[in-house]
């Protein structure tokens, strides 16, 4: 766990790619940090919050990222949220639509992966939701406007890990745990996008989709509306690159970059999705 100063650093980041990528790496859950004013607002001691953050954060995604991105031909975008989702889940709506509020985490959470209090009863998460989320998901999607406006398309992959044995938050946990699973949406994730995807990371014992976490994070304005922005979900088993609960990474990281890249520069220029 980090403990930062309210202004000690951008909540996010965008690193920019090349001007004719199309790709955004979008990299929300890697982060371990938190506002001072946050970590007093949550009851967990020290040592359970340091447990808590092993279990829920997608520990070394932001540098599989990075590692796959300068491997790339072409080099993509990235976005990358540098605070713990304990802060907000930008991924998450922000309002009732979301089902994970039935356990306590919804844009903010109330409640800790075995689903016990991680915030007061009746805490009001709002302010959190004005603060980080909302420029958030601004910031996203200008990211996503400037790729439609400079390339004509944009293509999100979100960079995730999950556990490998589920833990009690989860809502589906009961299903298949591939190595990689591949989170889509009917709308923004094309056939061709999909078939890339398994090929890329074909060789790390199996690929499977939308389980045990479907879906994939497209920004609210473009959201079932414009077929222009495509989307996929990448979520990594963590056992194939590093010891859980949030340990170090193992010899999977760097051939999990060379996939993540060799999927990215399926989908850059001259390459068009249908």
């Amino acid at each position: 766990m980090t403990t930062v100063p309210e202004n000690h650093r951008e909540p996010f980041h965008l690193l920019a790619g090349a001007e004719s990528s199309p790709v955004i790496l979008h990299v929300p859950h890697s982060s371990r940090a938190l506002p001072a004013s946050v970590r007093d607002e949550i009851l967990l001691d020290d040592d359970a919050l340091a447990a808590e953050l092993g279990h829920i954060t997608d520990s070394h995604t932001a540098e599989l990222a990075t590692a796959a991105a300068g491997l790339c031909a072409v080099t993509p975008w990235q976005f990358v949220n540098r605070l713990s989702r304990l802060v907000i889940d930008p991924e998450r709506f922000p309002d009732e639509r979301e089902e994970m509020l039935a356990v306590g985490m919804g844009a903010v959470y109330t409640r800790t992966t075995h689903r016990e209090p991680l915030r007061p009863e009746g805490f009001d998460g709002q302010p959190l939701i004005d603060r980080y989320f909302h420029p958030y998901a601004a910031a996203m999607k200008a990211a996503v406007a400037d790729r439609l406006e400079t390339v004509g398309r944009a293509v999100i992959i979100d960079v995730h890990s999950y556990p490998s044995e589920p833990l009690p938050y989860e809502l589906h946990g009961d299903g298949p745990r591939p190595p990689i699973c591949l989170g889509t949406n009917t709308f923004h994730t094309p056939p061709e996008l999909l078939a890339l995807a398994e090929q890329a990371f074909g060789d790390f014992g199996g690929t499977g989709i939308n389980s045990p976490f479907a879906g994939t994070y497209v920004p609210l304005e473009y959201y079932g509306k414009d077929a222009r922005v495509s989307a996929l979900m990448v979520e990594i088993r963590r056992d194939v690159y590093m010891k859980e609960p949030g340990g170090p990474t193992g010899p999977g990281l760097t051939s999990l970059a060379v996939a993540l890249a060799g999927l990215v520069n399926a989908l850059t220029p001259p390459r068009t999705l249908s």
